[in-house]
């Protein structure tokens, strides 16, 4: 099989705690690498690299299908309920380093709760931690991800209709990385599916995107 053919797809999740991140992960990984549980404090306090096992089907690149391998780095959620956030920015660039380093990250994912309204605080918090991670370019190489996309459906709304009802704040972040979003039910029936759903729609942004990475050394 030639390099052409295979990829290794590098993912960073960013969020709040509770936030469903690592439930996220484990879902885009198709396996249970991430502890993931309701608590009132964090659960995550250091990046965990998760990797899955090699997919075909998701896209196409030079003519013949692409063989995938996905690489998800779960990090401690910000604000954290025992990290400082200089803790928490420290822990993400070494691991970024360690993992991805001079090969890349694709895509940072940042994480919110579908059925949360996101207020301008909670956006300064996210969209800073963001910046101080990726640099200047940081719009370019992330996406939203929503979860809880069953409480969504279960309110009788589809994705669109729901976006209709955000908050500015919301509609700026959305717009601000160039419309790049994803809902994921994390309890769906069939994860299979709901694995590769979201995951074809990840190829989608980095094909946008010309598979692009941001280098950290």
């Amino acid at each position: 099989m030639s390099n052409d053919s295979k990829m290794t797809l590098n993912l960073l999740l960013l969020g709040r705690t509770q936030s469903g991140k690592s439930a996220s992960g484990n879902t885009l990984l198709g396996s249970i690498d991430f502890a993931s549980r309701l608590s009132l404090r964090s659960v995550t306090t250091s990046c965990l690299l998760g990797r899955s096992c090699h997919i075909s089907g998701l896209a196409r690149r030079s003519g013949g299908q692409l063989t995938v391998q996905v690489q998800v780095l779960d990090t401690p959620g910000y604000p954290h309920s025992s990290l400082s956030k200089g803790q928490v920015c420290q822990e993400v660039k070494s691991a970024l380093a360690q993992h991805f380093g001079e090969k890349g990250l694709h895509l940072a994912l940042l994480v919110l709760r579908a059925d949360v309204p996101l207020c301008d605080e909670e956006d300064d918090h996210t969209t800073q931690l963001v910046q101080e991670l990726l640099g200047p370019k940081w719009k370019d190489y992330t996406a939203i991800l929503f979860t809880h996309a069953d409480r969504v459906e279960k309110a009788k709304f589809n994705t669109e209709e729901y976006l209709d009802t955000a908050s500015d704040t919301l509609l700026r972040l959305i717009e601000s990385v160039q419309q790049k979003y994803i809902f994921i039910d994390n309890h769906a029936t069939i994860l299979k599916e709901e694995n590769l759903r979201a995951l074809r729609k990840i190829m989608a942004f980095l094909k946008q995107n010309n598979y692009q990475t941001i280098v950290f050394r």
